[in-house]
């Protein structure tokens, strides 16, 4: 299905040249991360605001660095993109963005109408060099990183830490997101834990953290995880641990959520922990590049996006959640089967008694353990080798095994997956 809509789309981009840029709005997003139903809806609605008329080149990525690799180049004149947090400060320190309009005339404002105050503070944490990101980046999805782990086979106590993942008890059973920023986050935090309580350093600080000790100390721990490990995977761990072939999965909330729901169809317990020593949290935005022909259709484009029962389309769909503080969103997200939960950072004074699903929208008490990643500029390569080193040639028998026995299992799963649910959150996402 996806080389299909490739093709469409490269041929759409072909008969786009023969119209005005000014009726075309070029998107660049995650792959599985909109319900493309809203589409021609924004269409019609663009014509409503504007008398304009605009059709929109919807084309998808699955890496970050492949998208900004587009745009550094100017090879490719997208309107509106949607990177992840620290590609967004790369993009600012760059000079690849530009700001983003909220004169939208008779049309409301729904960005600032409904952005989360904890989402706005977030994003004026981020280093854009002399550059604010809010006032170059609109939030669009949220999470955080933390463990996805059976309950049959692993305590909550035993899956309240970080160090569970040097666990021997769990050797073969736990699978690694191949994702060194989002590993070398969790681990440094957990490696300088005491320093954090002892207030030598804040959990901010670790994230600008680039130091060769620092990198020799992750790395090192890292070493140890390794033999434990039966793979290093970028998007089929919650597979394996739906199915009980993994038992501790370093993971994120969107995918936690989706691993939680499918294995509860099957009788498997999942559960999703925030450790105690701390996590970080990560953040998607729209923004507008500096090549963009479009730059009207594009900032509606946006508004379009922030405008709740949008906003409410497109999470039901992904599984992720929205930045939107709107009362629409709390409302259509709230169910009495959780248990009261204190939202107000997110929501406002009316949320400290929320019910919603708390592996999406963590308590204030955990969110305030939580810190957000940063881009490293030149460093970056060095955390890249890093990683690189600690993966090895980490082929074990039980590695080999476990990735062998899931490729043949997976074509039959798939089949019987979208034939038992037609929606499903299954987007690799970020690094």
């Amino acid at each position: 299905m996806r080389k299909i809509f490739t093709i469409f789309a490269a041929a759409a981009v072909l008969c786009a040249c023969s119209q005005n840029r000014d009726q075309i709005l070029k998107v660049y997003n995650w792959s599985d991360y909109i319900d493309e139903t809203v589409i021609p809806e924004f269409e019609a609605w663009y014509e409503e605001q504007t008398g304009e008329k605009v059709k929109v080149i919807y084309q998808t990525f699955d890496v970050n660095e492949t998208m900004l690799s587009k745009i550094e180049k100017g090879h490719e004149d997208f309107d509106v993109l949607c990177p992840s947090d620290y590609i967004i400060e790369r993009m600012l320190q760059n000079h690849l963005l530009l700001p983003i309009d909220r004169n939208f005339g008779d049309t409301p404002n729904y960005i600032d109408e409904n952005l989360s105050p904890y989402v706005r503070d977030r994003f004026d944490k981020m280093s854009g060099g002399s550059f604010n990101a809010n006032d170059y980046a609109v939030g669009y999805m949220w999470g955080t990183t933390g463990i996805i782990y059976n309950a049959k086979y692993v305590t909550d106590e035993e899956a309240s830490t970080w160090d569970v993942l040097r666990n021997p008890k769990f050797a073969g059973k736990i699978f690694i997101k191949d994702s060194p920023r989002d590993v070398y986050s969790q681990i440094i935090i957990f490696l300088r834990h005491q320093d954090v309580l002892d207030g030598k350093v804040t959990l901010d600080d670790l994230m600008y953290d680039s130091s060769y000790e620092s990198l020799e100390a992750v790395e090192a721990y890292m070493k140890q995880v390794r033999p434990l490990v039966a793979g290093w995977e970028a998007d089929f761990g919650k597979d394996q641990m739906t199915q009980e072939r993994g038992w501790i999965s370093l993971n994120w909330s969107g995918d936690g959520v989706w691993a939680i729901e499918e294995a509860a169809e099957m009788g498997v317990d999942l559960r999703y922990s925030l450790p105690k020593e701390g996590f970080a949290v990560w953040f998607d935005g729209w923004v507008i590049p500096k090549f963009a022909q479009n730059v009207r259709a594009a900032k509606y484009w946006i508004n379009f996006m922030s405008r709740p029962d949008i906003v409410i389309r497109n999470v039901e769909y992904t599984g992720y959640v929205s930045v939107s503080g709107a009362p629409e969103v709390l409302e259509a997200f709230s169910d009495e089967k959780y248990n009261p939960i204190d939202l107000t950072y997110f929501f406002g004074p009316g949320a400290d008694s929320a019910r919603v699903n708390p592996v999406l929208y963590p308590d204030k008490s955990d969110i305030e353990r939580s810190t957000q990643e940063h881009d490293w500029g030149d460093k970056t390569p060095q955390l890249v080798e890093m990683w690189a080193r600690v993966k090895g040639e980490n082929a074990s028998g039980m590695t080999i095994v476990v990735v062998s026995v899931f490729m043949v299992a997976l074509v039959g799963f798939a089949v019987w997956s979208r034939v038992a649910k037609s929606r499903r959150r299954k987007r690799g996402r970020r690094r």
